[in-house]
């Protein structure tokens, strides 16, 4: 079990259990990003961090299990749930003495280790707060770092709306990434043919 030390009392949860449903036939996380595989892009970028990494997993036979390096698997019996699933799952396994977990979705190309770092000292300077990433813009994206209070409200969340519900009466800080770092996510082969154009 990782160990969670000091000031950085906080955890990534990657969440790496859905069904790529919208990628006919193939596993979005599963995908070639610049001569690596997505998911092993972006826990690699998460464990440079030097924070403790949990990576939600539909099982330990999928084939994404094989990608996730350091990183400590979480496996999501009722993953077909949808979010929610995931998120249960994840906060339930972190480490006792959690003061908060920094949550992302496993399809975001551009988010960088200077990204979730600058998610884990937004944590540090307000720890009883939820933060939460932006363009550069200010358009909301992702990660968003809850903390602990809230890990019960995490666990009770159901179905594939993540946790909208545990935002919605939040005073929220928002912390503004770089370019669109927070908001690109790849969901279709539309969006990976796009994003590689670039």
């Amino acid at each position: 079990m990782a160990r969670l030390r000091g000031m950085d009392r906080i955890a990534i949860l990657i969440l790496a259990a859905g069904a790529s449903s919208r990628m006919r036939g193939r596993d979005k996380l599963l995908e070639d990003i610049e001569g690596v595989r997505l998911l092993s892009r972006v826990v690699t970028r998460a464990v440079a961090s030097g924070l403790p990494v949990f990576v939600a997993l539909p099982g330990p036979d999928h084939p994404r299990a094989k990608l996730i390096g350091e990183a400590q698997p979480v496996y999501v019996a009722d993953a077909t749930e949808g979010m929610g699933a995931s998120i249960r799952s994840g906060v339930a396994a972190l480490a006792r003495g959690a003061g908060a977990v920094m949550i992302l979705p496993a399809d975001m190309p551009d988010l960088t280790t200077a990204d979730m770092e600058a998610m884990r000292n937004a944590f540090r300077a307000a720890p009883d707060q939820v933060h939460r990433a932006t363009a550069a813009d200010g358009t909301p994206g992702h990660p968003v770092v809850f903390p602990a209070r809230l890990f019960p409200a995490l666990m009770a969340l159901q179905g594939d709306a993540g946790a909208r519900a545990v935002l919605r009466d939040e005073a929220v800080n928002l912390v503004p990434l770089p370019g669109r770092h927070a908001l690109i996510d790849l969901d279709t082969p539309e969006d990976f043919a796009e994003w590689r154009a670039r």
